[in-house]
Parts: C-alpha cells; sequence; structure tokens
C-alpha cells in the first residue's frame, strides 16, 4: 500500500511540474522574451528594456499607416518637452518625406522599421540586407543621419535577424510595455495601460497613427513626469557596448 501511494504522489508531483513548466513558456514565449537551450546555443534577443537604477523611459511610436494623428502626438510631444523615438516603414518614409523631415527636425529619433513591414523571421539573410539597408538609406536621404535602431515589424524576429540587424550596425528593439492602441482602445484604458506597468528602463510600445494615442499621450506623459520619470529616446536609454541581455530581454551593463 506504501508503495503505490508512493508513486502515485510522485506521478502527481511529475505532472505538476510539467504543467508548470509548461505555463511558464507559454507566459514567456508570448511575449518573444525566452531562451531556447538547444546544443548548448542561446536564443538571441533583442532588448525590451533597460535595467537602470534611473527613473528614465522611453516612448515610442511605429509608423507604417496615415498620418491624421501624427501632428497631435508631435504637438502633445513638444507641449511636455518629451522626445521620442519613431520607427518608420520604408513605404511610409517615401509617401510622408514631409512627416519624416517634421519628426526629425522636432528634434526625435528615428529608426527603421524595416522595408516592407512583412515577417522578417521568414526571410534569408540576402533578404533581410536588402530590407535594413533601404529602409535606414530612405530615412537617412530625407533626415541626413545615420539610422542605429531597428524594430522588426510584428515583433517578430529569429537569430538570424538579430544578428544580421547587428552586423550591420543597428540594435534591434522591442518594447516591455504595449500600448495595445492599434486594437482602438480608449484614451482612459491607453493610458491606464501605459502607466500602471512602467518601470525604469522601460520601452513604450505606440503607434503614430492610433485613433486614441493622441488623447492618451498628455495623461500618459504629465502622469508619469509627476511620478518623477523622464522620457529619452530610446538611443539614449540603451547601453551602446558591454552590456548583457537577460531571458526577459533585459539589457544590463557588463559587471
Amino acid at each position: 500500500m506504501k508503495i503505490i501511494l508512493l508513486k502515485k504522489k510522485a506521478a502527481l508531483f511529475i505532472l505538476t511540474a510539467a504543467a508548470a513548466v509548461l505555463v511558464l513558456s507559454l507566459l514567456l514565449s508570448a511575449t518573444g522574451a525566452y531562451v531556447v537551450f538547444t546544443g548548448g546555443t542561446v536564443r538571441k534577443l533583442p532588448v525590451y528594456s533597460v535595467e537602470t537604477e534611473q527613473k528614465k523611459v522611453a516612448v515610442t511610436f511605429d509608423c507604417a499607416w496615415g498620418t491624421e494623428h501624427t501632428d497631435a502626438i508631435l504637438d502633445a510631444l513638444a507641449r511636455e518637452n518629451v522626445r521620442a523615438t519613431f520607427f518608420m516603414v520604408e513605404f511610409w518614409t517615401e509617401k510622408y518625406p514631409e512627416y519624416v523631415k517634421k519628426i526629425d527636425e522636432a528634434g526625435h529619433e528615428i529608426g527603421t522599421h524595416g522595408a516592407t513591414h512583412s515577417y522578417m523571421s521568414k526571410q534569408g539573410e540576402g533578404e533581410i540586407e536588402r530590407e535594413l539597408s533601404s529602409s535606414a538609406q530612405a530615412i537617412e536621404a530625407i533626415t541626413g543621419k545615420k539610422t542605429e535602431l531597428f524594430r522588426p515589424p510584428y515583433g517578430d524576429y529569429d537569430d538570424l535577424l538579430v544578428e544580421t540587424a547587428k552586423r550591420m550596425g543597428l540594435y534591434t528593439i522591442q518594447w516591455d510595455v504595449d500600448s495595445l492602441d492599434w486594437k482602438d482602445l480608449s484614451a482612459s484604458d491607453i493610458a491606464m495601460r501605459v502607466i500602471n506597468r512602467v518601470q525604469n528602463g522601460s520601452i513604450i510600445l505606440c503607434h503614430n497613427n492610433g485613433m486614441h494615442t493622441d488623447e492618451a499621450l498628455p495623461v500618459i506623459l504629465d502622469t508619469l513626469k509627476n511620478r518623477g520619470y523622464e522620457f529619452v529616446p530610446v538611443g539614449e536609454l540603451i547601453y551602446r557596448g558591454n552590456y548583457t541581455v537577460d531571458a526577459a530581454g533585459r539589457q544590463h551593463a557588463a559587471q
């Protein structure tokens, strides 16, 4: 009887442990911030956030569709004297060069969001290189400034993409705070999602043409400033060398 009871307890323990591992894997893979050990290798991760004792955060905007709300966003940033980072798709850059100039001249940072807004983990090395080089060149042709940051469309990436971008001098940037403004949430819902999730070193994801982003932004900026946070562009938040990225995608200065 004791042997049977012990076997049942062992089986229950194994099932519980397996379920815990499965849940943890699903939670981590949902954000893309996970490490895969296969034959001793570790998955390459972009920067999702930055480990820092300073209350600094970055607000970012992906630019791929339209400009209807962009002026209001720029006005809100200007009123709060906040510099942000805009990631631009090549076809958006070419369609709205006047906005590229306006964003650059307002003192904001610009990175590439790829050329075609495709799932770049499905591309080969040559195609990735063309996407990154042509999109960066389109931005540089308007601003005269070198592009140093890259955000993968859809947040989709693999080792090859991260490694190729790095070789081309680009830091691959994700986010740890998602406003979900692309889901057309209300301004208050967007603001509360961001405000309640921010921590030191957070990178906030928004979109230049979210339906209610421009309405939510003043609340976000004002509230976080009152809590002591400083907004800086991503390029001033991240470590440029001698760093590591942990399994959650958080960048740390090398010890």
